[in-house]
């Protein structure tokens, strides 16, 4: 070619890298802000659905954006695209108390319920949810107690207990305030849920639905699963 040729800008080798670095790295980070987010489960508060070392995706879409739905805090400070969970969702949420950390639970209780843990066993409204015995589970080289626990709405999951008159199976009843919910673990004697001082959820704190379980770090034979 001619030794006077001119090419433009983005032929030249590092332009093409720029581009190429660039462009996953931006792809990637609009699909954590709007669509779907990785995290790892570093607990066994949600047990048995989530176990520690699971690698999972949550639905940044599900509810709307919100403060928490970008990077940084830098999202909406109002929720746009709203849409409430529900009760049964598995959340993604921060709390008032620090903000800095990611929380993952069950949501229970809508504004304007009333929540209370009797024996063990959740009682919305004042009535007792359904549940009933679902075996043993051994985890982690300790043997807990399953159950099936279903909500008025006829969705159910499984919760764990390990013991009786644990500090959290006896509260007093919560009156779940306007804008705000009420979250439970899974694995109901060894979670910091809505029971103690994280207290209710902002509803703007709220920014996605755990969706997915894709494997587990710890554990080999964990195959992918929907979130119950």
């Amino acid at each position: 070619m001619p030794e006077d040729t001119v090419f433009p800008w983005y032929s030249r080798w590092y332009s093409l890298a720029l581009i190429f670095l660039i462009a996953p790295f931006a792809l990637a980070m609009l699909v954590r802000s709007f669509a779907f987010q990785p995290f790892t489960i570093p607990s066994s508060s949600m047990l048995p659905n989530l176990r520690s070392g699971d690698y999972m995706f949550a639905q940044k879409y599900a509810y709307g954006y919100s403060r928490y739905s970008l990077p940084y805090g830098l999202g909406p400070e109002r929720r746009i695209f709203e849409h409430r969970p529900e009760r049964g969702d598995v959340v993604m949420f921060r709390t008032p108390m620090d903000p800095r950390v990611d929380y993952v639970k069950r949501v229970v209780g809508l504004p304007g319920d009333r929540i209370q843990m009797r024996s063990g066993v959740l009682h919305l409204n004042g009535t007792a949810v359904e549940r009933e015995p679902a075996g043993d589970l051994t985890y982690q080289s300790v043997t807990v107690q399953a159950f099936k626990e279903t909500l008025p709405s006829g969705r159910s999951y499984t919760i764990v207990e390990q013991v009786d008159n644990a500090r959290g199976d006896n509260t007093r009843e919560f009156v779940v305030p306007d804008g705000h919910y009420f979250v439970l673990g899974d694995n109901r004697d060894n979670s910091l849920d809505s029971r103690f001082d994280m207290g209710f959820i902002p509803d703007d704190n709220i920014y996605a639905k755990a969706a997915i379980v894709l494997f587990n770090s710890e554990d080999g034979s964990r195959q992918m699963s929907w979130i119950q």
